[in-house]
């Protein structure tokens, strides 16, 4: 399964394709340096500017972020009068090139890696899910939001190179 949505003409193309029974790949190229993709997926107060996508009405009431080996994060969304827990643990922290944590918040465990791969000042991101269970990929809904949190990452990601934005 592949999808590619195109929002705007001027915005890059989110791609997003389920790989095998249990992985998504989210797939998206930026115009900014990898530096600055990597203080927008670290750095809660960016974080927590582009992450919850405004078209799912979510708050993000939350968001702790310690971003080292062993280290955890917590985010708590406020939906329609309840909340929601997502947390994990990072495996792997590889400044400005790749962060890898679990999500340990349903019923198995789920691992996320990202990537970062800058050329000409220009960032493709990668995203890579990894699911328990064919089931679990596919109850998942936050994958959903990605797209949408993508586009919102890109506003943020152009206030920075442009200096609109403080970091």
């Amino acid at each position: 399964m592949g999808i590619s949505r195109d929002n705007d003409v001027n915005q890059p193309r989110t791609r997003v394709e389920r790989v095998s029974d249990c992985d998504l790949v989210v797939s998206r190229a930026f115009d900014a340096p990898a530096r600055l993709m990597w203080e927008a997926w670290t750095r809660a107060e960016l974080f927590r500017t582009w992450w919850a996508p405004e078209s799912f009405r979510l708050n993000l009431r939350a968001c702790e972020m310690d971003v080292r080996v062993g280290g955890r994060y917590r985010l708590v969304f406020l939906h329609e009068g309840s909340t929601m827990e997502f947390f994990g643990t990072y495996l792997e922290v590889v400044p400005h090139s790749r962060l890898v944590w679990t999500n340990e918040e349903g019923g198995g465990q789920t691992v996320t890696t990202v990537t970062f791969e800058e050329t000409a000042g220009r960032t493709r991101l990668v995203v890579r899910n990894r699911y328990p269970s064919k089931e679990a990929l596919e109850a998942d809904g936050s994958t959903d939001a990605l797209p949408d949190s993508l586009d919102q990452l890109a506003t943020l990601l152009a206030g920075l190179v442009s200096g609109t934005v403080t970091r």
